[in-house]
């Protein structure tokens, strides 16, 4: 059984990057990656604000050497996987028990969608090239394919927390010697179906989210892929390059207390946080920093926030919601903001809360506002609750 599991490569991309250097200049300008809709066809153009990565599903085949006609989803995963796995640079890869575990909600859908468009027309029209990929295990797949792993390829998909869960799982295979590396994270794209779906909850903003704020409203809906290459404490001595840190720590929960929200007092999200804690031997006074879920919600961002208080007892890190950057990007959020804690841990420093202006009535938490660097952080929790209940939390710790 491997001792230790460690960050050896992290690969990004989302509304303010196309990798980890340009999402380092965004949180330290400042930029979120929120606006109008541009690329997706949809009645809410002009109305609700989303967080769209910047390129085309051209653009982004040139990138990847995929075709155009398979799905942005895919197409955003071999983008930050390959970046991952470069930036590991783990000589003899194939020469290690090697697996890619990935998560993602929508699948092909956008894809999906287009082709519907011209059958609903006429059900003799339609390109069903379109719709061979419309499963969230062929995302996965088909990026496995193109990194040419082949010993163990599964997707996780639990709404919002799927790709803290694929990290998590990823662990579990390593840390119970069923593989020496994992390709672990998610991603996912906006699409129609997601975009309507969640504005017929009237969970979405009309304007820039303002997590964690008494005024907030609501989140506002981004896409990306994060991906972190996990490896064993064996490959992490084989290599010329220090990893990043260590996972430390990680705990799911499940409280079940409604189909789309979270329970008001967060009983899930306490469960998580207080067994990752356990899992990691790590106090609360320990952690540097957290990444807060939050998603912008009432209901969200109250509940996270009870747990925390119960976790920390007053006695609060610095703390921040990068959705606030992002947007939400769903299956995608728990890989990417994993990155993000990573990165945190590396480079020293605290991602700003924008927007933030007044805390949380009967919670006296106030994230950090500004962009911090040359800071102290040795121990970073990574927060994922996700529909249903279903809540991860994941901990980083300096190795």
């Amino acid at each position: 059984m491997s001792e230790a599991v460690y960050i050896a490569g992290v690969g990004v991309i989302s509304a303010i990057g196309n990798n980890v250097a340009e999402h380092l200049t965004a949180f330290e300008q400042e930029k979120a990656g929120m606006g109008d809709i541009t690329a997706l066809e949809s009645i809410h153009r002009g109305l609700l604000p989303v967080a769209e990565v910047k390129l085309t599903n051209g653009q982004l085949a040139e990138m990847t050497g995929l075709s155009p006609d398979i799905s942005r989803t895919t197409q955003l995963s071999l983008v930050a996987a390959k970046e991952a796995v470069a930036d590991a640079a783990i000589p003899g890869l194939s020469n290690w028990r090697t697996g890619f575990i990935s998560a993602n909600t929508v699948g092909g859908m956008d894809k999906s969608e287009d082709f519907f468009v011209d059958f609903l027309r006429d059900n003799n029209k339609g390109k069903l090239r379109f719709v061979w990929d419309h499963e969230c295990g062929s995302v996965t797949e088909t990026v496995a394919d193109r990194l040419g792993i082949t010993d163990i390829v599964t997707t996780i998909s639990t709404a919002c927390s799927s790709s803290a869960n694929a990290i998590f799982y990823a662990a579990r295979l390593i840390k119970n010697g069923l593989l020496d590396i994992a390709i672990a994270g998610g991603a996912d794209a906006l699409t129609k179906f997601t975009l309507n779906g969640f504005n017929t909850l009237m969970i979405l903003d009309k304007e820039f989210c303002k997590p964690f704020d008494e005024h907030r409203a609501g989140l506002n809906l981004g896409e990306g892929a994060g991906y972190l290459v996990l490896v064993s404490d064996k490959v992490a001595k084989s290599l010329q390059k220090t990893p990043y840190c260590k996972l430390s720590g990680y705990a799911n929960s499940n409280d079940a207390y409604h189909q789309t929200a979270s329970s008001p007092d967060g009983t899930g999200s306490y469960l998580a946080m207080t067994r990752a804690l356990k899992k990691s031997g790590l106090e609360p006074s320990a952690i540097d920093y957290i990444n807060l879920h939050g998603t912008g919600t009432p209901n969200n961002d109250s509940g996270e926030g009870t747990a925390i208080t119960r976790v920390f007892e007053r006695n609060y890190p610095p703390m921040s919601s990068t959705k606030s950057y992002t947007g939400h990007t769903l299956g995608a959020s728990g890989a990417i903001e994993a990155v993000f804690s990573v990165l945190a841990i590396k480079h020293g420093i605290i991602y700003p809360n924008l927007r933030f202006q007044t805390p949380m009535e009967g919670l006296h938490l106030k994230p950090a506002t500004t962009f911090l660097k040359d800071k102290k952080v040795e121990n970073v929790m990574s927060n994922s609750f996700g529909f249903g209940g279903n809540c991860t939390s994941l901990i980083f710790s300096k190795s």
